[in-house]
């Protein structure tokens, strides 16, 4: 009897574990290696775009993703003051996209792909280091204080400074501050009623989004110096920076403890990749194409990046071809972006926020279309695991791979 071939995921984040479940799924036997003591994720909630739960709908989770998630409803772009400066709507991306934005917790997405896996696939407390990446006539090693793993195929998910993509591509800077540090927080709110909203001020930005289970995710962006801490504790800083904008971000400052906060700054890939493989290894999200979370699509293109690279597990140039396009334009237009939002100069303030205001008064689905390209990509090919998968995407054809390449 042959037996099945193994693949070995370094990192079990939201990334390591689509993989871990999308090659499971092709027949491979599966070892996810994560480092942490456990698979508690840092960071607070995540964003899910039509892409990514198209992604998951490959693997049977995008219908159960759906039903968990807070769907976002109508919200828009604000000044510090209150002013919107444009409306987005919920049914125009829904229409156009085949479904709108929706929010969970990381943990709960975590939860719900390790549970696709067989007992014993991952293992924690497991540092791993990449001993050869394998050729055509040998497989790659992974080394652990328990022994090492030989596997078919290594995944490298290991995130922003990847061990795997340092043994990799050794003479490629990595990744770099993109000059501002985030803030973010998964908080309960007593009686929060509101619109989802960002806010952006003089090289600020606050965002506050109320979740499914009564919670609200908030998160916060400013130009700081790398490597900076709040002189007393990162409340207090938040108190500082954003006390006195609009409602409702004074509410949910005081429900947040000092120990809610994480406090994180934005590295991204400034200088893309040669390719996302070599010999039997395959990198996939941050450890690939880290990217400011300005378009809320790291996590989505790492979800991406496993279902395509299930896909052509069998040749890593094709994944390399369908990924690095793609991921290399959204992750320019994440930094596009982050430069807009955290714009200081006031002449620039003025137009930015001008600009923003006559986009708006041309309607929200003119303000959606900014994710075209992005938000309507379909997976490779269907059928998918959902039993009531979204096949009707943008022009009724899921099975379009073209889209995989086009961006806007």
């Amino acid at each position: 009897m042959t037996q099945p071939r193994r693949a070995v995921v370094v990192g079990g984040g939201i990334g390591g574990l689509t993989a871990a479940v999308a090659l499971h799924r092709r027949g491979l036997h599966v070892t996810v290696l994560e480092r942490a003591r456990s698979l508690e994720p840092v960071g607070a909630a995540i964003s899910l775009a039509p892409n990514a739960l198209r992604a998951l709908d490959v693997i049977g989770l995008g219908d159960e993703v759906r039903d968990l998630a807070a769907w976002s409803g109508d919200g828009g772009l604000r000044t510090p003051k209150g002013r919107w400066l444009s409306r987005t709507s919920a049914e125009a991306a829904a229409r156009r996209f085949g479904g709108p934005l929706v929010l969970l917790p990381r943990a709960t997405l975590i939860e719900r792909l390790a549970a696709l896996l067989p007992a014993g696939s991952v293992r924690t407390d497991a540092a791993a280091t990449l001993t050869d990446c394998g050729g055509p006539d040998r497989p790659a090693r992974v080394a652990t204080a328990d022994g090492e793993h030989e596997a078919d195929l290594v995944v490298g998910a290991d995130g922003i400074r990847s061990a795997v993509r340092g043994t990799l591509f050794p003479h490629h800077p990595g990744a770099v501050y993109a000059g501002w540090t985030t803030w973010r927080v998964l908080i309960p709110v007593p009686g929060a009623r509101f619109a989802s909203h960002e806010t952006w001020g003089p090289g600020r930005l606050w965002g506050s989004h109320p979740l499914k289970d009564g919670r609200v995710y908030a998160y916060a962006g400013a130009t700081t110096p790398a490597g900076g801490r709040a002189r007393d504790d990162e409340k207090a800083e938040l108190l500082r920076l954003f006390g006195d904008w609009h409602d409702p971000i004074p509410a949910v400052l005081a429900a947040v403890r000092p120990e809610d906060v994480l406090r994180h700054d934005v590295h991204h890939i400034a200088e893309p990749l040669p390719a996302y493989h070599r010999g039997r290894v395959a990198l996939l999200g941050d450890a690939a194409h880290a990217m400011p979370p300005s378009l809320g699509q790291g996590g989505n293109q790492a979800v991406e990046d496993a279902v395509v690279l299930a896909h052509h597990c069998d040749d890593l140039a094709a994944y390399t071809a369908a990924r690095r396009p793609r991921t290399t334009a959204i992750a320019r237009q994440a930094v596009k972006a982050s430069r807009l939002s955290l714009m200081s100069s006031r002449a620039g303030l003025a137009v930015r926020d001008t600009a923003m205001s006559l986009l708006s008064l041309a309607g929200p689905a003119l303000f959606v279309r900014s994710f075209d390209g992005i938000a309507d990509w379909v997976p490779p090919r269907p059928p998918y695991a959902s039993e009531q998968t979204r096949q009707t995407t943008v022009g009724g054809d899921a099975s379009r791979e073209g889209r995989l390449h086009r961006t806007r």
